[in-house]
């Protein structure tokens, strides 16, 4: 069965066309494009004009290619920015009328099951039990499990939503770094009294702020997702990376040649969230996966 499933984030929107039968997963397309869906929502509660419509003709082109690529079955989920937007039904309208199905705003309980279902579906269960760590633009979901999820949590403490709230300069002053720390733990610690972080044999971290820490931290030249996907990081190396880019300028970063010009402004907070996550969790290393919320809700389809 050909699927295409769509991840409608707070930074980022993607697409995935994949062929699946039982066990069998082929890519077929994959993309990735920073929209900046939730520009602003964290202070305003509502999305901007201009981030609708970027987001909108970003969908324009995907239903394109969805088109050509003889589809079977369709499912756009969008997950924080969406969820905290009071004006959402612009944008879930806007949706319809391009794709011709609903999207779907999806809680960040259901969010976290799809990130685990698409990071540990090609994992042996002798690594489990998992911790998935799904760090995103708006929200951050913490997701323990083997082979199904046991427990989760989705807290506010997203890579555009600290930069935003917290670190507003680059690079970001001491001051900025401890109130945007402070924040970060407490929704780390929050997300502990439902995890419970202590079970978990593998530490797992998708999405792109983690694959972009593990591209620091492996000194790629460029970005490389086969050489990033399921690669070991030790916890020392995350804390070096995000003491780097702490110290960095916006010039700086955006000349990394593993940067994607949509992360230079988000991945200092992203990656000071990955450090926090590792300390207060004890993890010695993090497994960076290139499978995420995107590949679950194509395994999803598929069940359906």
């Amino acid at each position: 069965m050909r699927v295409a499933a769509i991840d409608c984030g707070t930074n980022s929107l993607r697409l995935l066309i994949a062929d699946i039968d039982g066990n069998s997963f082929r890519e077929v397309h994959r993309d990735m494009q920073v929209v900046r869906l939730g520009q602003g929502v964290d202070q305003n509660k509502a999305f901007a004009p201009e981030a609708i419509e970027r987001t909108l003709a970003m969908t324009q082109q995907y239903a394109s290619v969805i088109r050509s690529k003889g589809v079977e079955r369709l499912r756009f989920c969008a997950t924080s920015a969406t969820r905290d937007a009071t004006n959402r039904d612009l944008f879930i309208d806007g949706v319809q009328k391009i794709l011709g199905i609903k999207p779907e705003v999806i809680p960040g309980t259901e969010e976290a099951a799809l990130s685990f279902m698409g990071a540990t579906k090609e994992l042996g269960q002798e690594l489990s039990p998992f911790l998935v760590v799904d760090i995103g633009g708006g929200s951050t979901e913490f997701v323990l499990g083997g082979s199904d999820v046991q427990s989760a949590k989705s807290v506010n403490i997203g890579c555009v939503r600290m930069s935003e709230r917290h670190l507003t300069s680059q690079p970001p002053t001491p001051a900025q770094i401890a109130a945007a720390t402070i924040d970060i733990d407490a929704a780390i610690m929050d997300a502990g009294m439902t995890v419970p972080f202590k079970d978990a044999q593998t530490l797992i971290a998708v999405a792109g702020t983690a694959t972009t820490v593990a591209a620091a931290a492996l000194e790629l030249e460029s970005y490389d997702r086969y050489a990033i996907h399921l690669s070991r990081i030790p916890a020392e190396k995350v804390h070096a990376v995000a003491s780097m880019f702490a110290a960095m300028s916006r010039e700086e970063i955006a000349a990394l040649g593993y940067m994607h010009p949509g992360r230079v402004d988000v991945i200092t907070s992203g990656s000071l969230v990955l450090s926090r996550v590792m300390h207060l969790t004890g993890a010695t290393e993090f497994v960076a996966s290139e499978s995420d919320i995107l590949d679950g809700i194509a395994w999803n389809l598929a069940r359906v």
